[in-house]
């Protein structure tokens, strides 16, 4: 078995070819497989759930388990301003 990866943009037709390599004999059977990414949201969608985040308990545990571990990184290595 042999995996060819092709990445290709969806034309106004939408409609692809496919490529297919010289040594692959005529009327062999393959197996094509499309994967689409997730379209990308809106900035406006982006926006709102943000603003639905600062909500979410789970999500504010987590940023704030986050911050206090790079409080202590953050303070390794600095010398303040005597020296010390």
């Amino acid at each position: 078995m042999e995996a060819i990866r092709q990445i290709v943009r969806i034309p106004k037709d939408h409609e692809i070819g496919i490529k297919i390599p010289q040594y692959v004999p005529e009327n062999e059977t393959v197996e094509v497989i499309l994967i689409i990414k997730k379209v990308p949201d809106s900035f406006k969608q982006k926006i709102e759930e943000l603003k639905e985040a600062v909500r979410d308990n789970l999500f504010l545990d987590d940023l704030i388990d986050v911050s206090e571990d790079f409080i202590t990184v953050d303070s390794e290595g600095w010398v303040d301003e005597n020296g010390v």
